[in-house]
């Protein structure tokens, strides 16, 4: 799964040109809202080259995301297991987006290429996604892509603080569900 299209979307594996836009991302506030604090330059890239080695080691993983007509990154978007320390197992699909691009439908057009390579080519029988209670903009994503939440799957992230990114939803799509 070196690449997938959509109407207006690359989502590709990382390359250099993409260092210094993710970075800049890390540094906003507003992008980091539901993620914690802010990244340095070399956090930033630390994490370019982690999802590089795990895409090699798996196959699949977090895409850079550009747009098509004018080869822009705007964010990254993909598929990753569930982190070993949450209150349950599979596979998550998730994105984040530079603010310029929010609002525009890329995240809910990234996620469902995502998930139609998740469930055609991986053959995954469920993919999750999770995010904190007050993240709204992701949430409206999820439900626009099918998927749906149980207020009984709900759980305080054990990896964040205590405070407003500790509550977190779960929100699941099963393979044949039709969006």
């Amino acid at each position: 799964m070196a690449e997938l299209h959509t109407g207006r979307l690359v989502l590709r594996r990382w390359q250099d040109s993409d260092l210094e836009p993710w970075a800049v991302m890390n540094t906003d506030p507003e992008v980091r809202e539901h993620l914690g604090d802010l990244l340095t330059r070399e956090q930033s890239d630390a994490s370019v080259a982690q999802f590089q080695a795990e895409f090699d080691q798996r196959g699949y993983g977090w895409w850079a995301v550009h747009l098509q007509a004018t080869g822009e990154f705007i964010g990254f978007a993909g598929l990753d297991p569930v982190d070993d320390d949450m209150p349950f197992t599979g596979v998550e699909i998730g994105w984040r987006l530079a603010r310029s691009a929010w609002g525009q439908g890329y995240a809910t057009e990234a996620a469902l290429a995502g998930l139609a390579s998740g469930f055609e080519t991986l053959e995954l029988p469920e993919i999750l996604a999770v995010t904190t209670a007050t993240n709204l903009r992701s949430q409206a994503v999820m439900r626009r892509i099918g998927m749906t939440r149980d207020a009984a799957d709900d759980f305080d992230d054990p990896t964040a603080p205590e405070g407003p990114l500790r509550p977190n939803v779960l929100y699941r799509i099963a393979r044949g569900v039709s969006v």
